[in-house]
């Protein structure tokens, strides 16, 4: 159990760390996640070294790592994670596997994305609710223009949704499916109104960061800088700078503080398991 608490209590310092820089500054630097990695690769070896009678400790800590690098660049493709949010994934992988059974640490796993995926709804839910408070007039606006942008594609989905619904009669699923899908355009509108009315600011060019998402794409002379989910480089940023002033960028949401809540959930359940499974 001692190298458990070693490893949680490395990583609640890191994820502590990253959660202020997050809502700082909206990013995660590299060092944090690449140094997490390190030192907790570098503690499974040598207690793996020292104290165990195999490597196994280790090997699951490099299978747990292998496993959340194909989730955090599936996640990050898909453009679900932004590139800070996908490389504290991946390092959250070499933690997580806490015991020399595979099976046992995907069970541990699983209990984490369960975890991580109620934390997440919640936490979207207030952070958006809130930012809809704040920009009102601005919402309301983007909301209606989107509803009657889309609102022949809205009603088309809609329909489908009452005819799921009235299928309810033959089977529940089919009602509830209805349900999903008729309030699904809602959802996506509420959505994009966010995006439009409470994520975009406008930023002095010398205040611009390698990483920062452009809010559309930004012609400078002959040349077009594509606003897309890399985000800017420094040759980009130096070339803004040089004929901008100002410009536009989107700001997501400081996502970090969910795997802080989801870490310090998970590790709660492991360890009220094993008190009990103790005594």
């Amino acid at each position: 159990m001692f190298e458990v608490i070693v490893l949680c209590t490395l990583a609640l310092i890191w994820i502590i760390v990253a959660t202020v820089q997050d809502i700082k500054m909206r990013e995660v630097a590299n060092w944090i996640n690449f140094s997490l990695i390190i030192f907790a690769l570098g503690f499974r070896f040598f207690y793996s070294l020292f104290a165990e009678a195999s490597f196994m400790f280790f090997y699951q800590g490099l299978i747990g790592l292998a496993i959340f690098f194909a989730l955090g660049n599936i996640f990050y493709y898909s453009r679900m994670f932004a590139g800070g949010d996908a490389k504290l994934l991946i390092a959250l992988g070499a933690i997580l596997p806490f015991s020399e059974s595979f099976f046992s640490n995907l069970k541990i796993f699983a209990l984490f994305f369960f975890v991580f995926l109620i934390v997440g709804a919640i936490y979207g839910l207030i952070w958006s609710t809130v930012l809809v408070i704040k920009n009102f007039k601005e919402f309301k606006k983007q909301f209606l223009n989107h509803h009657i942008k889309y609102k022949n594609k809205i009603y088309l989905v809609m329909f489908f949704g009452i005819l799921c619904m009235f299928l309810g009669f033959i089977e529940t699923l089919f009602f509830l499916t209805g349900v999903l899908i008729f309030i699904l355009p809602y959802f996506y509108i509420y959505a994009k109104a966010i995006d439009e009315a409470c994520m975009v600011k406008k930023i002095k060019t010398k205040d611009l960061r390698e990483g920062d998402w452009l809010y559309k794409n930004t012609k400078i002379k002959n040349k077009i800088i594509k606003a897309n989910w890399d985000g800017l480089t420094k040759e980009q940023i130096k070339l803004i700078q040089k004929y901008k002033k100002q410009i536009k960028i989107k700001q997501g949401i400081p996502f970090v503080p969910v795997f802080l809540i989801s870490f310090a959930i998970l590790i709660t359940l492991y360890f009220l398991e094993f008190s009990f499974s103790f005594f």
